[in-house]
């Protein structure tokens, strides 16, 4: 029950608010898979190199798994749906690219901390009404 409340229950918004979170979600979404995820999908020797260079250990998995938190993740949060939790994979992604690979700098890692930003909102917030994990959350209560 928890996990299924985490996942798609939607708290109670105003229209504006739900249409300032679905204009949040498909731009930060969008651009985040295809501007920034899917150039790393399959990652590169020199994306690998970077990863390991930061010292992760099995750099070829957690390069895979960034590219991939950046694509199906901006997907997820684009089209709402597990929103929190893969705004969490994409903050997660999102903090060690701003904080460990551009170390901080504002100038060259700015947008990662806007997307790290904009997932921190929508782990806090979720997706509103306009989303796919409304329509669960909504159809599951119609069911039991």
């Amino acid at each position: 029950m928890a996990v299924r409340s985490l996942l798609f229950t939607t708290p109670d918004t105003s229209r504006p608010v739900d249409l300032g979170l679905l204009a949040l979600r498909l731009g930060a979404g969008l651009l985040l898979a295809f501007a920034h995820g899917l150039g790393k999908l399959p990652p590169s020797e020199g994306f690998i190199s970077g990863t390991a260079a930061m010292g992760f250990p099995l750099p070829t998995l957690f390069a895979w798994g960034a590219g991939l938190s950046e694509f199906v993740g901006g997907l997820l949060m684009a089209v709402g749906l597990a929103t929190r939790p893969a705004a969490v994979f994409v903050g997660i992604t999102m903090a060690v690219a701003f904080f460990g690979q551009h170390g901080a700098l504002v100038g060259e890692g700015e947008k990662a901390l806007v997307f790290l930003v904009v997932a921190v909102a929508l782990a806090l917030a979720g997706p509103g009404r306009h989303s796919l994990d409304h329509a669960i959350d909504r159809r599951s209560r119609i069911v039991r």
